[in-house]
């Protein structure tokens, strides 16, 4: 059984990599997942790329309702671990758990009865590829509620300074997923060939097998959901508690979703080749965001546990020792990005020199906006784990939508769709700027200048 870490005392570098490098490893994971879908179906068509990247939205979507669970119960378990309250951090992840099924089955509900719908909303003119997203987004409904249920698991473990179980049991899918998606895409052995329909087959399977392995973790060592009872009557205060911290972040990437959908129906004008373009962009511009992401869980983790103990002046220093780390990984993509754009992007789409130059384009000015996008959602989960989730998500929430008349506007000059490019990347730059602006206010307050350690 992986040992928790003690997040309230110890050097804050050495305390925040250790439990930080599990959780971006997880990260990595869940972006492997992604890349490995679209690293095959490139090897289908471009099309069945442009499917499942308009499909993918509805799993972007699923993330962000997860959100409402995942920030509330981890800022909860965290504050209450910081408090030496284990057992109300325990009352808080049973009541997560009930809340996040309930969410769960009604959203594999609308997207398993309503694909059809759902899907025409993008209005995509290729017969055939609608009939694929449709496909697709059927078949990952069916599964959806492992998808759901995995990253609760995780934020328990995580926020109570164990991020080494869920690394572990999260690469046990991915090994999966990496051998059972070309098997089922193109028919390898014993397995028909199912094509788009094979990956989301592959996804789901993988996702259970996770779930599978938290289970059985939790049997085999005493570890902190071990006593969860789903059937317990729910405990709607503390429902209503989690729900309120994390509507707002779940609110914000349900809009940043929504405000995706709107631009993949700006840039669908121009064609099936830009949709293909964003679908595989985006998922390689997710080794920027997702590292971040899983540095930034481990920075709601620390803040969360020692603003609970009342070590404020601990929870400022770590969030500047953790940010320059952040940014400085941030820097390094971008000059990836910049510096060879077309060798990056021809890794996932090797025979279409079309798409490649074009996706050359998309990262290199996506890269100007890295270094920024990290310190965005650095300072997002440290806000989070002083219970003031509202900031981040007024300020994410505001930016995403100026994006649409933005790329409305860059894209009808002589830029055409990389116009559309420029208004999510510059976007992103000022989202970074005045969240820091922001947080940098907050921690002028007394309350961080205490010497408790």
């Amino acid at each position: 059984m992986a040992k928790d870490i003690k997040l309230t005392e110890g050097n804050i570098i050495k305390t925040l990599t250790k439990l930080a490098i599990p959780i971006m490893g997880t990260s990595f994971i869940q972006m492997a997942y992604n890349l490995t879908d679209v690293m095959w179906l490139g090897r289908l068509s471009t099309k069945a790329v442009a499917a499942a990247g308009t499909a993918g939205f509805f799993l972007w979507l699923a993330n962000s309702l997860v959100l409402i669970t995942q920030v509330g119960l981890g800022v909860n378990v965290a504050q209450n671990i910081g408090k030496g309250d284990t057992n109300k951090a325990k009352e808080y992840i049973n009541t997560g758990f009930q809340t996040g099924i309930i969410i769960a089955a009604i959203y594999a509900t609308i997207l398993t009865i309503f694909n059809k719908e759902l899907i025409s909303f993008f209005n995509l003119k290729e017969l055939d590829v609608i009939h694929m997203s449709e496909s697709y987004l059927r078949i990952i409904g069916m599964g959806i509620i492992f998808h759901l249920l995995n990253p609760i698991f995780s934020v328990s473990l995580n926020s109570s300074g164990n991020s080494v179980t869920p690394f572990r049991t999260n690469a046990v899918g991915l090994l999966f997923n990496i051998i059972i998606d070309p098997m089922l895409i193109f028919g390898i052995g014993p397995f028909p060939k199912m094509g788009i329909q094979g990956a989301a087959v592959a996804t789901i399977l993988s996702q259970f097998i996770v779930t599978i392995g938290f289970v059985v973790a939790g049997k085999r060592n005493d570890l902190i959901y071990s006593h969860v009872k789903i059937l317990k009557k729910i405990d709607l205060t503390k429902s209503i508690n989690i729900i309120k911290l994390g509507l707002p972040p779940a609110t914000q990437n349900t809009v940043h979703a929504f405000v995706s959908m709107i631009i993949t129906r700006i840039i669908a004008k121009f064609g099936a080749l830009p949709i293909a373009v964003m679908t595989v962009g985006s998922q390689i511009e997710s080794l920027s965001w997702t590292t971040s992401d899983g540095f930034s869980a481990a920075l709601s983790a620390f803040v969360g546990q020692n603003y609970g103990a009342k070590k404020y002046h601990r929870v400022k220093e770590g969030y500047h020792k953790g940010i320059r780390v952040l940014t400085g990984f941030g820097l390094a993509v971008s000059l990836l990005f910049i510096l060879i754009p077309e060798s990056i992007f021809s890794i996932f789409t090797p025979e279409d020199a079309l798409a490649i130059k074009a996706g050359g384009s998309y990262l290199r000015i996506l890269g100007l906006s890295q270094a920024f996008m990290s310190l965005e959602i650095g300072t997002a989960g440290s806000f989070n784990g002083l219970g003031r989730t509202l900031p981040p998500t007024i300020v994410g929430t505001t930016l995403n939508i100026l994006r649409v008349p933005a790329a409305i506007i860059l894209s009808s000059t002589a830029l055409g769709v990389e116009g559309v490019w420029w208004a999510i990347s510059m976007s992103s730059v000022l989202k970074g700027i005045i969240l820091y602006i922001m947080i940098t206010l907050e921690f002028r307050k007394d309350i961080y200048h205490t010497t408790l350690r």
